[in-house]
């Protein structure tokens, strides 16, 4: 049977992406899973190959299916750029990197959705860089969504034990009870539902639904936001036959959402750090962060640029290694059920 080819954009050349790759490609068993290819820029992978002291050998490739069954020991890529060093100067996010970042994330889209490749590994990327660059995302989920032509797109972090899905994500938060509607809230419940069923191996997950205020408003004291639009949204849920619940207090509930095994397959979230400062206290190093909806598959390290790493040659490959594995196991998934939306994971787990 032939190996899924998954690409793995290089990321923000001034941060550690470059080296997490390498280090990730050092590990001979991720080549029996899938065949790889990194979409970035030589110079950098070059760099990144001293740093790391590594015995990679870059190939070049024009195409992607040059890049298969090639051997354990190189690092084949697709290079998209030719950057000179002062556009990658560690922890120095440049335009033209920016610019570059922009064109390796919309080249791998382009090829998964062509069918040439079975997922994408994205490696962190600099949102600075890129706005410089006249690119103006909050990220790479809303980047994705764009490039897919999605409006139904919901971004997930998940561990083994908790996954949390958010009905905003990268939003001031002043703004962000103004965004709480009935209609973002069931759409969000929806594509949870929908996405984290191949993860969790059931079809009807559980999924608990918070509150935006504390203690759910406390009748309306605290605000009413969970009375006019999280419970109608959640009974809407509920008509649909979603096994769904809520609104619960967030300040309580993760410490009964934590215990083994987890009492639920998925909890919604109102706003980031809502639901992913306890992700990250449980999961910091083997979570990911998925993007459910898209038709596509996409993974990534769930971690930023750590420019106070970049050039050292000691960040951690882990999550890199987990993203491409969660690729390929997700690749799996979707062949398994024909005809079903694909899933996009920022992340750094799900080994299997």
């Amino acid at each position: 049977m032939t190996k899924p080819l998954i690409l793995i954009t290089m990321g923000d050349p001034s941060g550690v992406g470059p080296e997490i790759i390498v280090k990730a490609l050092e590990d001979p068993s991720l080549r029996e899973q899938s065949d790889l290819l990194v979409l970035g820029d030589r110079l950098a992978m070059e760099r990144a190959v001293t740093v790391c002291g590594s015995g990679l050998t870059i190939v070049e490739v024009e195409e992607p299916k040059q890049a298969r069954n090639l051997e354990a020991e190189t690092l084949p890529l697709l290079a998209l750029s030719r950057l000179e060093a002062a556009d990658m100067a560690y922890g120095a996010p440049s335009e033209r990197a920016g610019d570059a970042v922009y064109r390796y994330i919309r080249r791998a889209t382009e090829l998964c959705l062509a069918g040439e490749a079975a997922a994408v590994a994205t490696a962190p990327i600099s949102k600075e860089a890129m706005n410089r660059a006249g690119h103006t995302y909050h990220g790479h989920t809303e980047l994705l969504a764009e490039l897919c032509r999605c409006d139904d797109y919901v971004m997930m972090l998940a561990g083994d034990i908790l996954r949390v899905s958010l009905v905003t994500i990268h939003e001031a938060l002043a703004d962000v009870p103004g965004m709480i509607t009935f209609e973002q809230v069931l759409k969000t419940i929806r594509v949870t539902a929908t996405g984290v069923a191949p993860l969790c191996g059931t079809g009807t997950p559980r999924i608990a639904v918070l509150s935006l205020n504390p203690h759910c408003g406390e009748g309306g004291m605290f605000g009413d936001e969970e009375e006019r639009i999280i419970m109608p949204a959640i009974q809407a849920a509920q008509a649909e036959g979603l096994r769904v619940e809520g609104p619960f207090s967030a300040d309580t509930f993760f410490y009964f959402a934590a215990k083994t095994p987890p009492p639920w397959d998925a909890v919604v979230a109102m706003y980031h750090d809502q639901g992913l400062i306890p992700l990250k206290m449980l999961h910091f190093d083997d979570g990911i962060n998925l993007t459910l909806g898209l038709p596509i598959i996409r993974t990534s390290v769930d971690h930023g640029t750590a420019y106070n790493l970049a050039g050292s040659g000691r960040a951690s490959a882990a999550s890199m290694k987990a993203a491409i594995r969660a690729a390929a196991r997700l690749v799996g998934s979707r062949e398994d059920r024909p005809g079903c939306r694909g899933i996009t994971v920022d992340s750094h787990t799900f080994v299997p």
